[in-house]
C-alpha cells in the first residue's frame, strides 16, 4: 500500500507513492477539504488538474445532508460528485467535539443533535465504519474522542480509554466489510498533552494493525512549540510500513514540521477558507487583497506563480472583485491557494529526493515569515 522510495538524511522527512483503491498518491501529499462532497468555490476537474489524487470529504455533514439514503441510491459520493480519485472521509469525531452543548458520549457511542434541524442521532464506531462504506470512502477514519488542549490527566485518560475502545470496536466491524468494498480503515492516535498517554495510546491504536495510522488531538489550539513537540513525541511511535497521517494543519510552517517528523498525509480547510476572504499564499507570505494597498498593483498575487489565476489577473482586478462581493474573486483566489500548495508540496518531495529537505525548510520559511 505505502511504498518508501527517498528518505532524507538529517530528518525523518520521507517520499514515496500511496497505493489506493482510485489510484496511486504521491507522498507527503496535502489534501484540500471538499466536506459536503465538494472543494469549496472550485470545480473537481480544476483540483484534478492541480495534481490532486487526494482529497477529503466529512462523515458527520454527508450523513445528514444528502443523507445515505441519497448516497446509497447515487452508488456512493464517487459516482455522486464526480469525483475520480480518491476520497478519505473524517469519521465525524471532531465536528461532533465542536457540538459541546449538543452531545453526550457513552461507551456505546455519541449522541448529538444535529446543527440542521436539531434532530437528535447516534454515531457508534460500528455505525461509521457502515456510513463510510455507504460513502465508499478509500480511506475511513475510526470514530475517536477529541479533546481540548486544557483538560486534566484523568479527563485525557478517560477519552483515551473510549478512543481505544471504539477503535477496536470499529476495526472488528470493517474487517466484515461487504465484498468489493476496498476502502482502507485508518487509527486515531489521541492521549491530549501527556506524554504517557500519546504512549499508550500509540501503542494500543498499532495493535490494532490498522492499514494506516492518524496522529489525533493536535493543532487544536495549543501553542505552536506545544504543537511541535507534541508531533514529533508521537510520531516517533509510528511504524516506517504504514502511511502516516496528520489531521487537521494546513499552513506551511506545520506541513513542514510534519514532513520533517516522518508523516505522509495532512489536510485542513483554511487554505479555501482564508481564499473565500481574499487572503492569497504566496513565497513571501500571505497578503490581504482587500487592502488597499493592492488597489492600483498590477502584478500577478505571486509573481513566481504559474497558475492560471497568476498568469491572467493581477492584484488590483482580484481586489475589485473582493470589494464588489464577486463570486469570481473567491473563485480565483481558492484556484490559486490550491495550487500554491500543490505546488509547495512538490517542491518538498524534490527536496527528499535530492537530500536537501533541511535546507529548504530553513529557507523557505525565512522568506515566508519576512515582513512585506
Amino acid at each position: 500500500m505505502i511504498s518508501i522510495q527517498y528518505k532524507d538524511s538529517e530528518t525523518n522527512a520521507r517520499t514515496g507513492i500511496l497505493s489506493l483503491p482510485h489510484g496511486d498518491v504521491e507522498i507527503p501529499a496535502f489534501m484540500p477539504v471538499g466536506t459536503n462532497g465538494t472543494v469549496k468555490a472550485i470545480k473537481h476537474n480544476s483540483v484534478d488538474d492541480m495534481g490532486y489524487k487526494l482529497i477529503l470529504a466529512n462523515t458527520y455533514h454527508l450523513y445528514l445532508r444528502p443523507g445515505m439514503e441519497v448516497m446509497e441510491n447515487a452508488g456512493g459520493l464517487h459516482k455522486f460528485s464526480g469525483w475520480k480519485h480518491n476520497i478519505l472521509t473524517d469519521s465525524g469525531g471532531f465536528q461532533v467535539f465542536s457540538l459541546a452543548p449538543f452531545r453526550k458520549i457513552r461507551e456505546e457511542g455519541v449522541r448529538f443533535r444535529s446543527h440542521i434541524d436539531g434532530a437528535y442521532h447516534v454515531f457508534t464506531p460500528e455505525k461509521v465504519v457502515e456510513i463510510q462504506q455507504i460513502i465508499g470512502s478509500d480511506i475511513q477514519m475510526v470514530l475517536d474522542v477529541c479533546t481540548p488542549p486544557d483538560i486534566s490527566h484523568k479527563e485525557a485518560l478517560e477519552a483515551l480509554n473510549l478512543t481505544t475502545n471504539w477503535a477496536r470496536r470499529a476495526r472488528k466491524r470493517w474487517d466484515k466489510r461487504n465484498e468489493g468494498y476496498e476502502g482502507l480503515l485508518f487509527g486515531i492516535i489521541q492521549g491530549n498533552f501527556y506524554e504517557d498517554l500519546r504512549k499508550q495510546s500509540a501503542e494500543e491504536i498499532l495493535a490494532l494493525d490498522t492499514p494506516g495510522i492518524a496522529i489525533g488531538g493536535l493543532s487544536v489550539g495549543e501553542p505552536p512549540e506545544m504543537f511541535r513537540d507534541y508531533l514529533h513525541y508521537t510520531a516517533q511511535f509510528l511504524p516506517e510500513d504504514k502511511p502516516r497521517y496528520v489531521m487537521g494543519i494546513g499552513t506551511p510552517d506545520y506541513m513542514l514540521e510534519a514532513v520533517e517528523a516522518g508523516i505522509d498525509m495532512f489536510d485542513c480547510v483554511y487554505p479555501t477558507r482564508i481564499a473565500r476572504n481574499g487572503t492569497c499564499f504566496t513565497k513571501d507570505g500571505l497578503i490581504a487583497l482587500k487592502n488597499q494597498r493592492f488597489g492600483m498593483d498590477n502584478l500577478p498575487i505571486d509573481p513566481e506563480c504559474d497558475c492560471p489565476v497568476c498568469k491572467q489577473y493581477s492584484r488590483s482586478y482580484l481586489r475589485h472583485l473582493f470589494k464588489a462581493k464577486e463570486i469570481l474573486g473567491p473563485m480565483l483566489v481558492t484556484e490559486h491557494n490550491l495550487h500554491f500548495l500543490y505546488r509547495f508540496m512538490a517542491e518538498i518531495r524534490l527536496s527528499i529526493r535530492e537530500d536537501r529537505f533541511k535546507a529548504f525548510k530553513r529557507d523557505f520559511m525565512k522568506r515566508y515569515n519576512k515582513e512585506i
